[in-house]
Formats: C-alpha cells, structure tokens, sequence
C-alpha cells in the first residue's frame, strides 16, 4: 500500500470549504445545480484542477446528514466537489433532502481520494489512515479512513462494518471470493 502525497494549501482548502456553501446556498436560491461557468474557478495552477475522487460529508450537531461521493475523479477536483455537495444534500437517499433552515447548523467535511489499491494483507492496514472497500458478487461497500478512527475501532471492526455497509455478512471480508481495496484521503474539515 504506497503512500498518498498529494497535499493542498490553506487556501485551497479554505476554497474547497467555501465551495460547498456557495454551492448548496445556489442550490436553495435558484432551486438547481450551478452551471460549470457559474461555478467560482480557483487560480491557475491549483492542485484544484487535478482530476481525482472526493466524497462530500454533511453532519448536524455531530449526526451524519449526508455523505455521497466518486471513487474516481471525472473532472476537476473543484466541479467534483460541488457536484458531491449537491448529492450528500439531496440524493443520500438515507436522509430526506436538506432543508435551508439546517444551514445554520450543518458542518461539512471533503475527503479527497486517493489511489485505489488492492490490499493484499489487511495486516498492513492503519486505522485513521486507511480506508477500505470491499467487492463481493454484486455487493459493494466503502468507508472513509475517517470513520474508523472515529469509532476507536480496530481492523477486524472496521472490516466487519465494511461488510455490513454492503449488505454482507460481517465476516465475508475473509471469503476467498471477497475483493478488499485500500485507499488513502486527504481531509478537510
């Protein structure tokens, strides 16, 4: 599992931050997406423009609201990022969709992904650092490095809950025919 390196300054997170907002607060006034033009374009240069996956979480008061994101970057970072704004607000289909007055107190965290890799030995996998997702037959599932940090959980938690997100039996991450993938995130909260 190599090491994720890509970095980004305090003002491109403070750029991917504000984006967010900017974009829901669209969203709420004219009732859709913004258009690529309309989306404010960070500077020239920025590792913005790299094209890679993010995943958009939304919590209210320390409660998860909406956390929808893309594997693969499919376009620059800065359009993923609020595209995915959009779908954790209103596509998780877990929550209904977010209402103006939850403005107010909603928080926001962007995980930008890094490389997907196959995880030969789950051994090697570092909780806060690492996260995971697992392939069997027509089930898939994928946590953020995040979130096992989050719940103190150790390797065999983490994977059994990856199991369980997908709609498998906790212990399937050891079936022969079960596929686990490493990735690593760079967070900004």
């Amino acid at each position: 599992m190599g090491e994720f390196t890509f970095s980004l300054s305090g003002n491109e997170r403070l750029y991917l931050k504000d984006l967010v907002k900017w974009t829901l607060l669209y969203y709420f006034e004219r009732g859709g997406n913004p258009s690529v033009r309309e989306i404010p374009a960070p500077p020239e240069g920025s590792r913005l423009y790299d094209e890679l996956g993010a995943f958009v979480t939304l919590t209210k008061g320390g409660q998860l609201r909406g956390c929808i994101g893309q594997i693969i970057g499919r376009g620059p970072l800065y359009l993923t990022v609020a595209q995915m704004a959009v779908a954790a607000a209103f596509n998780d289909h877990r929550f209904p969709p977010l209402h103006v007055d939850e403005m107010e107190n909603l928080e926001w965290e962007i995980s930008v992904m890094g490389p997907i890799l196959p995880c030969q030995d789950v051994e090697k996998i570092v909780i806060g650092r690492h996260g995971l997702i697992i392939v069997k037959g027509n089930s898939q599932g994928l946590l953020l490095p995040q979130v096992a940090a989050d719940r103190n959980w150790t390797v065999e938690l983490f994977l059994e809950n990856l199991c369980r997100k997908a709609g498998l039996e906790p212990e399937d991450w050891k079936l022969p025919d079960a596929q686990i993938y490493c990735f690593e995130c760079v967070v900004v909260e």
